[in-house]
């Protein structure tokens, strides 16, 4: 594994203007979907529950791994549009120095509307999501 071609502020501005191109939210669903498939291989042996986020109505599994100054997180669910919500979190977070993972709020959320179209439940589950992804990167700061 290694760092991101781009940094993160780019990374996110990138989500934004891929977002940019549909004209409705059926479209965006679609998309959102499409990046999930596009999730590589998670091993089966990672999917138990010390791995699994709380909070999610669907089954999600977050795994995270250190290279170097780095954290890298592989991650799936049983869900479509999560597993898509999912890219979306690693395409930001994926790669990046615990700092940067800290530092940078999921401005892309609110940006591309996403806040308002989804539904409570999976709304709190990305929020758990994002907020297992920073606490581990806070772990990896103090620690």
């Amino acid at each position: 594994m290694s760092a991101p071609q781009e940094d993160i502020q780019t990374a996110q501005q990138d989500i934004i203007d891929s977002f940019q191109f549909f004209d409705d939210w059926m479209d965006r669903y679609q998309y959102i979907i499409d990046l999930g498939g596009e999730l590589p291989e998670f091993p089966e042996s990672g999917m138990v529950d010390a791995n699994k986020v709380e909070g999610c109505q669907s089954q999600v599994w977050l795994v995270s791994t250190v290279e170097g100054d780095r954290l890298h997180f592989r991650a799936t669910s049983d869900a479509a549009i999560v597993r898509g919500l999912i890219a979306l979190l690693l395409r930001l977070y994926s790669g990046r120095t615990p700092r940067e993972i800290v530092d940078t709020p999921p401005d892309f959320i609110q940006a591309i509307g996403l806040d308002q179209h989804l539904s409570p439940n999976r709304g709190n589950g990305l929020r758990a999501m994002i907020e297992r992804m920073k606490a581990e990167a806070r772990e990896h700061l103090s620690g």
